[in-house]
């Protein structure tokens, strides 16, 4: 599997500087590219929203992380789907569509059956959602710092993800809000790539204050094994930050046993906390605690919100709605071993290294 990871120092200096959005792949699918993600993220909102998702997906990914069956009427490769999650209880913010009837792609517009629709490029984005639910309205503004994410050698994927704000209108179950304030847009391409043992992955925003916001990902194997852990933050300013190295995500809580609709058995947190080190020193640590609104539908797992503590900069800080998405399709008796034992696998991790031979 580490094969087809391009290496760690790649994504360091991709990340280290500010790219040109005209650098950047964005086009529906094509080519070796059948599976195409926009997503939008939205944390820190006014209660009761808390958060907004809109997460766009055409075609199914064959990696068992990101695959819901669930949403397939005939093929995979003729299924959209679109999700539009808040914090209060929905029963309609998972669609799914078929691509050659219901919908309308072109490079910069997309049209889920006359109820979604997704238009525009850079900088400037817009979304509409119209259903008796929820409406949305909002409009997208894309900055120049740009965090790029592992991708796969061989150009078999790529992910992209930018800092953006965004202004619009939400309408849910009759009642109005404006929306303004800094949100995450992202963009991601894949081929059809060959089953990767991956197993457990979280992607968690926050936005610190108005003009800062903290990405925090990790992804493990089916033998819990770290495959990666990071640690993104970016302002308004174009100031980055980005570490790869010491930064731990511990769950302390979960909540009880549940069964996915795809007949998976999960386990989702309730407590968890992260802390980042660098010479010696913590640069970042968080506490937080779900607020127990998690939505399925992204990939085979969940999104929601939940409120933190933190710390960054010999600065507190403290937020009622950091996003949290979170798939664990392990073995069970990762979840299940107490306390000790998962910290003695913590000590024996094994976080993958590209080694260079030194010629003679």
């Amino acid at each position: 599997m580490q094969m087809l990871m391009s290496s760690l120092e790649q994504s360091t200096r991709l990340n280290l500087k500010l790219s040109p959005t005209s650098l950047l792949s964005y086009h529906p699918p094509k080519g070796r590219f059948k599976v195409v993600y926009h997503g939008l993220i939205l944390p820190n909102l006014p209660a009761p929203l808390h958060f907004l998702n809109v997460i766009t997906l055409i075609g199914q990914p064959k990696i068992p992380l990101f695959y819901n069956p669930s949403l397939i009427q005939d093929k995979a490769s003729n299924t959209a789907s679109v999700m539009v999650a808040i914090s209060p209880h929905q029963t309609g913010y998972l669609k799914n569509y078929r691509l050659n009837q219901q919908c309308k792609i072109d490079p910069c517009h997309y049209e889920f059956d006359q109820i979604d629709q997704f238009n525009g490029f850079f900088p400037n984005f817009e979304i509409q959602r119209r259903d008796h639910e929820l409406e949305l309205d909002l409009k997208i503004q894309t900055t120049q710092n740009i965090t790029h994410f592992v991708p796969l050698k061989w150009n078999l994927l790529e992910h992209w993800s930018i800092l953006c704000h965004c202004e619009g209108r939400l309408k849910y179950q009759n009642q109005h809000y404006e929306i303004s304030g800094m949100g995450s847009f992202d963009y991601a391409r894949a081929a059809n790539i060959p089953y990767l043992p991956l197993a457990f992955y979280t992607h968690q925003v926050i936005n610190l204050n108005e003009t800062v916001q903290v990405i925090l990902s990790q992804v493990r194997n089916q033998w819990n094994q770290i495959i990666f852990s990071k640690f993104y933050l970016r302002c308004i300013n174009g100031e980055k930050l980005f570490a790869d190295k010491k930064v731990y995500f511990h769950v302390h809580r979960v909540f009880p046993k549940i069964t996915t609709p795809n007949r998976r058995q999960m386990y989702l947190p309730r407590e968890f906390s992260w802390y980042i080190e660098e010479n010696g020193h913590a640069i970042f640590e968080m506490k937080a605690q779900s607020r127990g609104d998690f939505k399925f539908g992204v990939g085979a797992g969940y999104a929601g919100s939940f409120r933190y503590r933190a710390r960054f900069r010999n600065q507190d800080f403290e937020g009622e709605s950091g996003y949290c998405e979170y798939i664990d399709i392990r073995p069970l008796n990762w979840q299940e071993k107490s306390q000790t034992q998962i910290l003695a696998d913590e000590f024996l991790q094994i976080q993958p290294c590209l080694l260079k031979k030194q010629p003679n």
